[in-house]
C-alpha cells in the first residue's frame, strides 16, 4: 500500500511536465496556423503568384505583378539620374530616396516569400494540430 502511495505522486511529477510541454506545442501550433491563416487572407492576391516569389521577386500589389528586384532596382537607378518626379516627396528622385524604396521592396519580396511558405505550411500544420489534439484527449481521460 505504501509503494502505491508513493508512485502516484511520482507519476504526477513525471505526467505534468509532459502535459505542459504537449500545452506549450499545441500552443506554438495554433500560433503558427494563426499567422498562416492570416497571411492567406491579407496576401490572398499575391498567393496565385508564389512560384515566383522566391526572393528575387516581390509582388507588386497595386497593377497585380510580380516585379523583378534586379530590374527594379536598375529602374530606381535610372530615376535618380534622370532627375525624375517622385510623387511621394513632390520632388526629383534623390539616391536616398531610391536607397529607402530599395530597401523596402528587399524586405517586402523576403516577406512575400515567407507569406507563401506560411500558406503553403498551413495543410500540414492544421493535420500535426489535429494529431496532437487526438494523441491530448486519451491522456486527459486516462488521467480522470
Amino acid at each position: 500500500m505504501r509503494l502505491v502511495m508513493l508512485a502516484v505522486p511520482l507519476a504526477l511529477t513525471v505526467v505534468n511536465p509532459l502535459r505542459a510541454q504537449n500545452a506549450t506545442a499545441l500552443n506554438d501550433l495554433k500560433a503558427k496556423i494563426w499567422e498562416a491563416e492570416l497571411a492567406q487572407r491579407n496576401f490572398a492576391e499575391g498567393l496565385r503568384h508564389c512560384s515566383e516569389l522566391n526572393g528575387a521577386n516581390f509582388y507588386f500589389q497595386p497593377q497585380d505583378r510580380v516585379l523583378n528586384l534586379e530590374d527594379y532596382h536598375r529602374s530606381l537607378d535610372n530615376l535618380v539620374l534622370e532627375r525624375a518626379f517622385n510623387p511621394e516627396t513632390k520632388h526629383p528622385w534623390t539616391k536616398q530616396d531610391a536607397d529607402a524604396r530599395w530597401a523596402k521592396v528587399q524586405k517586402q519580396a523576403a516577406t512575400d516569400q515567407a507569406n507563401c511558405a506560411r500558406v503553403a505550411n498551413l495543410p500540414s500544420l492544421q493535420k500535426k494540430l489535429k494529431e496532437l489534439q487526438q494523441q491530448s484527449v486519451p491522456a486527459d481521460a486516462a488521467s480522470k
